[in-house]
């Protein structure tokens, strides 16, 4: 696994955990869609949670982190 999905799979852990009051943006700069599965290949966000995520409370980006750790999951 790359570093970037290495820190990305931990921070989706410290989020879910409750480990962080304030809750991070999953975008690691690596902004590219794949095609087939629809993600970011970075940070693993449809376009319409990367496209929500400055209008989201605190609970919906949880959510959507919770989503990442599920994809991430799902791919090892």
């Amino acid at each position: 696994m790359n570093s970037s999905l290495a820190l990305l799979r931990k921070q989706a852990r410290r989020v879910a955990g409750g480990m962080l009051r304030e809750v991070p943006s999953p975008c690691v700069s690596v902004c590219r869609m794949d095609m087939d599965t629809e993600l970011c290949e970075g940070c693993r966000r449809t376009l319409d949670e990367i496209a929500a995520w400055g209008r989201m409370g605190e609970d919906d980006k949880r959510e959507v982190w919770a989503e990442i750790a599920k994809r991430l999951d799902s791919e090892t």
